[in-house]
């Protein structure tokens, strides 16, 4: 707020004080001064609650209010910290994720759901996902799945581990293999 508009919630007797160089002059001076930063910020509010325009910083904020953040450091699987998923996951990966984060929400759980979940994340088109992975005898293996990955998606494997830990149900079990 300005100093005028600040000086305008004051009640008439300290308004008469209000004269440069007094101890009330300072004080809006520098409530005027303290409050710039936030002020600007709620000038641009509408950029902050959009993924595609929200700064960088304010990514993993808005990935939180959208369930994301379950893949930070408190998530089972392999051991990765808030800043090591943001570095393996771009910022505009994690800017599809937060878009696509209720359509992904429906289908968490289900073949469909995850392998988009795969896709969006890192980019590369071609997971698969086998609900029927036979053992030697030719029986299915119960409550098993087999994530076959690109190989140009190796470099995301602790990425890929995280997510299927993550979107699978938990009671199922996995094996992910990189094909050529």
């Amino acid at each position: 707020m300005k100093h005028q508009e600040l000086r305008q919630l004051l009640p008439e007797i300290f308004r008469r004080t209000d004269q440069p160089g007094s101890p009330l002059h300072a004080l809006l001076q520098g409530m005027e001064i303290l409050s710039e930063p936030a002020e600007t910020i709620l000038q641009q509010l509408p950029v902050y609650f959009n993924p595609y325009t929200a700064p960088e910083n304010f990514l993993p904020f808005l990935a939180s209010w959208v369930d994301l953040d379950r893949f930070f450091s408190t998530a089972p699987g392999p051991a990765v910290t808030e800043t090591e998923f943001l570095q393996l996951l771009d910022s505009g990966r994690l800017r599809e994720l937060i878009i696509a984060a209720t359509r992904l929400s429906k289908l968490r759980g289900t073949t469909a759901g995850l392998q988009l979940f795969l896709e969006i994340a890192t980019g590369i088109k071609g997971f698969t996902v086998d609900e029927n992975v036979l053992q030697e005898n030719n029986d299915v293996i119960p409550f098993h799945i087999k994530i076959s990955a690109p190989k140009t998606a190796q470099r995301y494997q602790v990425l890929i581990e995280r997510i299927v830990t993550q979107e699978k149900p938990v009671y199922v079990t996995h094996y992910l293999e990189f094909s050529p």
